[in-house]
């Protein structure tokens, strides 16, 4: 526990950099973009293990402004994509995507939304994909941090006992590295920019409006894009909604009530294969043999070589992440049951964590770190932070976290004090350049939401939240599953998202309609992969 002196400190924010200096308020629209249309050509390398790149997808770059209110300043080359329709005659304009983070690329989503849409779709627009500010090949921002050893403190998970000694110094030291290595950009990283970002590829592919696909992320990305535009978006699809009112640190706290409405159905899929799995016959005896491995590798954690240290925490957010997709629970209850092995004594298999490999290597927010010659491995979690601090303040108490994550640990034991706890954002050494956009429902009723009941990461909570906010403008349909993202497993809001994108047409009213069968599933001709978000939203 903290003496006293630290529970009254506050987190240090070290040197202000040049770019702390706040800068006016922005123009609500973007000029248009000048100069030759985008010249479109090969696409830089892909990220290895990502998105199967379709052949016919080509990329080009764009410049902007590094900071909207200087025009004439600095500016940054963004990367961007395009997927022609096969049938120009029938084309209506382009659909822009993001697949959420903050952090992700989006520069090859274009491909794997080719194999999802339906052709009514396809045909009618380009698809286009970009690397936002900050990500991937559009001025990647890096903190210099080593993914590997940090894993279990780029999300703030507390130590065994409650303590957050260890996430204060590495809110500290992970600050002051963001702004070494990437100060200059980490003001302008942000959500507002983004978004004239993509009014700048608007403007450039010469369309008046853009249609738009956004998961998780990419929903706030979405509506701060209609707020700041209100005219300009055509069909807009918000898959796994963020709550505008919660960015950033109120939002990640959403998390504890999410994780702990969505782990039920795990815990069912394990009891009801006890005979594959020997977690336990039902959902409260493999709840216990859950807990029971939480607390051995609190007391012991395991060392596989080349790999991050297995500790209670690792297993927490290994386990939080395979609640974004039921396709990841197999994984995961082999896991446990190989947990559950080696800590009743018997040798710890090294293969174990490659069969993690569906979850995106070591979990959500540090896998996929292996970088490349133009993206730094820790591009993503660099981002991320940058994004959610450069946004909205935050606060820098150590006694006010202190206090939440042990309130949090009493109250949501599954989390632990996470998604309370200190993010580098508490020790920033810039404040936001202007404060969080306003989400409205000024504009046309042209925003489709979808949402799962269950999502353990942007809650039905914070769906109702975003629908709120964006009023007469939007529907929701809710569809009666768990997981992170709805399009592509064969609910209802398939349909509706292609009828909506083809034909215009939004239902008349929110609706809920149940979790498809996987009986159904299985009978669909042409069947839609699930879109895996990007981050941890």
């Amino acid at each position: 526990m903290f003496i006293a002196a630290a529970m009254m400190a506050t987190v240090a924010a070290g040197a202000p950099t040049s770019a702390e200096v706040r800068i006016s308020a922005p123009e609500p629209a973007v000029t248009e973009a000048g100069g030759a249309a985008p010249a479109w050509g090969e696409c830089p390398p892909a990220a290895p293990g990502g998105i199967t790149r379709d052949p016919r997808q080509r990329c080009a770059t764009l410049r902007v402004p590094l900071d909207y209110r200087a025009p004439r300043g600095r500016s940054i080359e963004i990367a961007i994509s395009r997927i022609g329709t096969a049938q120009p005659g029938s084309r209506r304009g382009i659909l822009l995507s993001n697949p959420g983070g903050p952090g992700g690329s989006g520069l090859d989503l274009p491909s794997r939304l080719a194999v999802v849409l339906p052709p009514e779709v396809l045909n009618q627009y380009d698809l286009i994909g970009f690397d936002p500010r900050g990500i991937g090949h559009s001025a990647p921002v890096t903190c210099g941090l080593d993914l590997m050893e940090q894993f279990t403190l780029l999300l703030p998970y507390p130590a065994p006992g409650g303590g957050i000694e260890r996430n204060l110094a590495f809110a500290r030291d992970t600050a002051a590295a963001c702004a070494e290595h990437s100060g200059d950009l980490l003001p302008f990283i942000t959500t507002a920019n983004t978004a004239r970002d993509m009014d700048r590829i608007r403007a450039a592919l010469g369309e008046p409006k853009l249609s738009y696909f956004g998961l998780s992320y990419g929903t706030y990305l979405g509506a701060v894009y209609l707020s700041l535009f209100p005219g300009r978006g055509d069909r807009i699809v918000l898959d796994s909604a963020v709550d505008p009112g919660l960015a950033w640190r109120d939002m990640w706290r959403t998390w504890n009530e999410a994780v702990a409405v969505r782990l039920p159905d795990l815990l069912a899929f394990a009891a009801e294969r006890d005979a594959v799995y020997h977690l336990g016959a039902t959902p409260e005896e493999v709840r216990r043999t859950y807990d029971r491995l939480i607390v051995a590798l609190d007391r012991k954690p395991l060392v596989y070589p080349d790999n991050p240290v297995l500790d209670g925490n690792a297993l927490r957010e290994i386990t939080r992440s395979g609640l974004y997709f039921d396709g990841f629970f197999p994984s995961i209850a082999e896991f446990w049951q190989e947990i559950a092995a080696v800590t009743s004594g018997s040798p710890p298999d090294p293969a174990v964590l490659a069969r993690l490999d569906r979850l995106g290597s070591f979990g959500r927010a540090g896998g996929g770190g292996t970088g490349t010659a133009q993206v730094p491995a820790d591009n993503h979690v660099a981002a991320l932070y940058a994004v959610v601090c450069d946004d909205a303040a935050w606060p820098r108490s150590v006694a006010l976290h202190a206090r939440q994550v042990a309130a949090d640990r009493r109250a949501w034991p599954v989390t632990a004090g996470m998604p309370s706890n200190l993010w580098p954002c508490a020790a920033w050494h810039s404040r936001p350049v202007e404060p969080p956009v306003t989400v409205t429902g000024h504009g046309p009723r042209n925003v489709l939401i979808l949402q799962n009941t269950r999502d353990p990461s942007t809650s039905l909570v914070s769906a109702r939240g975003l629908r709120a906010a964006l009023g007469r403008r939007a529907v929701m349909i809710t569809v009666d599953q768990g997981g992170h993202g709805v399009v592509g497993l064969g609910s209802c809001a398939d349909e509706a998202m292609a009828v909506f994108l083809a034909t215009g047409a939004l239902p008349g009213r929110d609706r809920l309609c149940p979790a498809p069968s996987p009986a159904g599933a299985d009978a669909r001709s042409t069947p839609s992969p699930y879109i895996p978000s990007v981050g941890p939203l």
